[in-house]
């Protein structure tokens, strides 16, 4: 249905994401920190990277726990010239991000366990807003221009939270010294959480700053006045004479015409339809804009959100390891896509639009559902083993991301993926391991993502970048029993670019607005290996 004047847009937070496809993260052991391409893994962290090849290990019980402490820096610059800024900055702060693997190997088994948060991992902070949080009331400069306006403020915090935690279990299987097999599943519990306000909405007018919501409740107040001084006219039976005919016949007065058609023509309705207006018609467009300004009023008070989504899943997963030589190991899973449909549990609410039968558009509806899932994942790897001490690794990772449903919008109205991706979101990895002694490694490695969303994928909280992440760092064998990892990784991104089709509501106007969003990512990593 048709919607009334909005002054306000707020655009959903997404999962934050670190290393991995547009929702879901891979960097999941200390080590793909230090060394970040391990889909061919035979060590303890193959219960996520290569679970067929756990039939390497040594027979036994293994554990391993690791966290991660993740730094993030987002930022989006707007060109809308009615902004009071240009460039908005949000910090990601992720002091945990764990993972717990467990193993139990035999001579043609393993069963597996493994703890992790395959999605989001964090909360965005938001403090001066964003751009979508305020071209709609930096809008209200020009539309009272004439009236004094030369400025405008407002108050504005969103924090955005998302956390996908992975229950992962499965079995091994050794078919012969080549080859190996698993299958297995994750059981996923999605929780998003949302927590801002808009408030203070204020226009400098005249050296003072007034209120947004008491000005246009002023204006609401003035056009219901106006609509029920003419119901007297309405109830004399004038109602069908137009201004000039009405007054022609004595009905009105010249100075009330004058007030009820310059009244009209101040509230924007064009002259051309006032001369050919009846008083009916008169009174029906003076209620008409009482009732969008009252809406408007609505829109630019106060308003708080707070709400929880939670959605949970199930991912079948399947691998295949393949040794061809001692030096040359290959490890393959794919992982099924995870149906997540999310329920809305809300507190407080934002009204960002009404229909036009009056009925308020909630921003996060409570009890509504929709559509978050995780792809299909296909990874790949290989591990050669060039020297004793020196190892090479490559890696890569496919998402099919036009297969999932991730609940976008255009226009509000829910689309498929391929409507806003034209390209499968991939990965590749290299890594090198070097054994300074029997004691120590040391070890580096490169990941390259490739991003394939299109411009009506990109919103300032929702984002794809293309990036480059080093990871460095090294190995401790503390005993034969014990190893500890440390890593350090950064991420660099590339510049991405959003065309933005804004509605000036006063009038209808579209104008275009280029959004240019950038991010830095940066991880430190301790884990522990534990092997019985």
């Amino acid at each position: 249905m048709k919607k009334l004047l909005t002054f306000v847009t707020v655009t959903l937070f997404t999962a934050t994401l670190f290393a991995g496809g547009l929702v879901t993260n891979t960097n999941q052991s200390a080590t793909w920190v230090r060394l970040p391409a391990r889909d061919a893994s035979t060590s303890i962290d193959a219960v996520y990277f290569n679970p067929a090849g756990l039939m390497k290990m040594e027979n036994g019980f293994h554990f391993s726990v690791s966290n991660q402490s993740i730094m993030q820096t987002k930022e989006v610059s707007s060109n809308y010239p009615n902004l009071n800024q240009a460039l908005y900055t949000g910090d990601v702060s992720v002091p945990l991000f764990p993972t717990v693997f467990a193993v139990y190997k035999m001579e043609k088994l393993a069963f597996s366990f493994g703890f992790n948060p395959v999605g989001g991992g964090g909360s965005a902070i938001f403090e001066n807003g964003l751009p979508s949080f305020e071209m709609g009331p930096s809008d209200l400069v020009p539309v009272f221009a004439s009236q004094g306006a030369t400025g405008y403020r407002l108050n504005t915090n969103f924090e955005g939270s998302s956390t996908f935690f992975g229950y992962q279990a499965g079995v091994s299987y050794k078919i012969n010294d080549m080859i190996s097999v698993y299958a297995g599943a994750r059981y996923v519990t999605a929780k998003n959480t949302y927590d801002g306000y808009l408030t203070d909405i204020e226009l400098e007018m005249g050296g003072n700053w007034l209120r947004a919501d008491d000005i246009f409740t002023g204006l609401a107040g003035q056009a219901a006045g106006a609509a029920t001084g003419m119901q007297p006219l309405i109830d004399g039976g004038v109602g069908g004479l137009t201004f000039a005919q009405a007054e022609a016949a004595t009905a009105i007065d010249a100075p009330t015409r004058a007030a009820l058609e310059g009244g009209l023509l101040a509230f924007g309705v064009p002259q051309a339809s006032v001369d050919g207006m009846t008083l009916a018609v008169a009174q029906g467009t003076y209620t008409s804009i009482a009732g969008k300004n009252t809406a408007t009023a609505m829109l630019l008070g106060d308003q708080t959100a707070e709400t929880e989504q939670t959605a949970t899943g199930i991912t079948p997963i399947v691998g295949i390891n393949i040794s061809p030589s001692d030096n040359l190991n290959i490890g393959i899973k794919y992982e099924f896509a995870t149906e997540l449909e999310f329920t809305n549990n809300t507190t407080q609410e934002i009204i960002t639009a009404f229909e036009a039968d009056g009925t308020p558009v909630y921003l996060f509806a409570d009890g509504a559902t929709f559509r978050g899932d995780m792809p299909a994942m296909l990874s790949v790897g290989v591990d050669y083993q060039v020297a004793e001490a020196l190892s090479v690794s490559l890696g890569t990772h496919y998402y099919f991301d036009k297969a999932a449903n991730y609940g976008k919008k255009i226009n509000d109205v829910y689309v498929d993926n391929s409507e806003v991706i034209d390209n499968n979101f991939f990965e590749l990895a290299l890594g090198l391991e070097y054994g300074v002694s029997e004691k120590i490694l040391v070890s580096t490695g490169f990941l390259y993502a490739q991003t394939g969303v299109n411009n009506d994928y990109q919103s300032d909280l929702s984002y794809s970048l293309t990036s480059s992440t080093i990871g460095v760092g090294g190995a401790y064998i503390i005993t034969d029993n014990i190893m500890l990892n440390l890593g350090f990784g950064y991420t660099m991104y590339a510049d991405g670019e959003a065309n933005i089709d804004h509605v000036f509501a006063a009038t209808g106007t579209v104008i275009p607005v280029v959004e240019t969003y950038t991010k830095t990512n940066m991880f430190v990593a301790v884990g522990l290996d534990f092997s019985f």
